[in-house]
């Protein structure tokens, strides 16, 4: 007996219709962000905070991560959980997942965002460079992820990863960084398929150059970061770095039910950086 394909769809619609025309919220909802003591974490934290969400915000400078939290009670007025931790530490990595669920019971969201940045070829890099680089940006991302799934499928919740354009494309000078950011975008997709049948999704962003500190922190000066924002406004296809706000808001959509259909991606944030070739 032929059945008419909209009798299929209209099944499938209706599934869907719950949150897929639903405002993006996280009422209820509890999200880790780690680095989110400045720049894009910071900004994401805040962001899921005004969307409803109860935030774990971490990082390694006390002040700066009650900054961000005085931001968040500011913009909804629930106190936020602080943990103060270096990502290098296996304890105080541990300690996130724990003090998260001794305060709220539950995990629905983590962002692995901290990261840092360091320049160096492979003609002045050390293996001392690669170690700490590769600790933070990859190594610490493995083992909070790892930590935080058993409760992640309890809720079927979603990962969002931080990566980089550099995960997506080759630049010379950072390659310690590079080589992380690309190990990153691989982990993506392997715990998105390993996760997948548990109803749980990972996905990464991969920012272009964002007014943050963390150039600064990674060793140019004033002029040096000056020059090179502006360089970037020919090595970004609209023509100018990104904000904070225009990468927080993509994590924040890939977390949500509006990104339901979506597992595996590294979605570039970058103004069309990978996308340019040199002419």
């Amino acid at each position: 007996m032929y059945m008419p394909p909209t009798d299929i769809h209209s099944i499938h619609n209706n599934q869907l219709d719950d949150h897929h025309f639903s405002i993006m919220e996280f009422s209820g909802k509890v999200v880790i962000v780690t680095g989110a003591s400045s720049g894009i974490g910071a900004g994401a934290a805040v962001h899921f905070a005004e969307l409803g969400a109860l935030l774990t915000i971490v990082g390694r400078n006390a002040d700066k991560l009650q900054e961000t939290a005085n931001k968040i009670t500011a913009a909804k007025g629930q106190a936020p959980l602080l943990v103060k931790a270096d990502m290098n530490n296996e304890d105080d990595v541990k300690r996130i997942v724990t003090e998260t669920l001794a305060k709220y019971g539950k995990i629905d969201v983590l962002v692995n965002n901290a990261g840092v940045l360091e320049t160096g070829t492979i003609e002045n890099t050390s293996l001392e460079q690669y170690d700490r680089v590769m600790n933070t940006n990859i190594r610490a991302v493995y083992q909070l992820t790892m930590l935080a799934v058993p409760e992640l499928i309890k809720t079927k919740g979603s990962i969002v990863n931080v990566s980089s354009v550099n995960g997506i494309r080759s630049f010379p000078g950072v390659l310690a960084y590079n080589v992380s950011k690309a190990a990153v975008d691989q982990f993506t997709r392997c715990v998105a398929l390993e996760l997948a049948p548990k109803g749980v999704r990972c996905n990464c962003v991969n920012p272009g150059v964002i007014i943050t500190e963390i150039h600064k922190r990674g060793g140019m000066d004033e002029a040096t970061y000056a020059k090179f924002l502006e360089h970037s406004r020919t090595t970004h296809a609209l023509g100018r770095p990104g904000q904070v706000d225009e990468v927080s808001g993509v994590i924040a959509f890939l977390a949500s039910d509006k990104a339901s259909f979506i597992t595996g991606a590294s979605l570039p944030v970058d103004g069309g950086r990978h996308a340019m070739c040199p002419r």
